[in-house]
């Protein structure tokens, strides 16, 4: 079992930034490609971050591309999400995800094995 403990969300105005962190209860933290995902009210959760165990690749889901940056230290089993140049629709609650032994970055549609319980981020306009 990964217990997954997503901080860091809160209000912010447009343009603003928010770091979101995402700490992990295993020590083989490592082994895991971790992913951010995020859902609105009233639509479905949407892919928005993945990244690989070893934090040397990344993906993007196409709205955040260019404004937000996935990223983890593995020493600390924590994963983060730099998030500038916020917009109203970036509102969601964000979900942090973790996939065992993938090879590669989370990508959209991958199946996850672990979610935290996710964090609210609001932009107000």
């Amino acid at each position: 079992q990964v217990q997954l403990v997503e901080s860091g969300g809160g209000l912010v105005q447009t343009g603003g930034s928010l770091r979101l962190s995402c700490a992990a209860s295993r020590r083989t933290f490592s082994n895991y490609a971790m992913g951010w995902f995020r859902q609105a009210p009233g639509k479905e959760r949407e892919f928005v971050a993945g990244i690989s165990r070893s934090g040397g690749s990344a993906s993007y889901g196409d709205s955040v591309k260019g404004r937000f940056t996935i990223s983890r230290d593995n020493d600390k089993n924590t994963v983060y999400l730099q998030m500038n140049s916020l917009k109203p629709e970036d509102t969601a609650v964000y979900y942090c995800a973790a996939k065992y032994g993938l090879f590669g970055p989370v990508v959209a549609g991958a199946g996850m094995d672990y979610w935290g319980k996710g964090s609210l981020v609001t932009v107000s306009s």
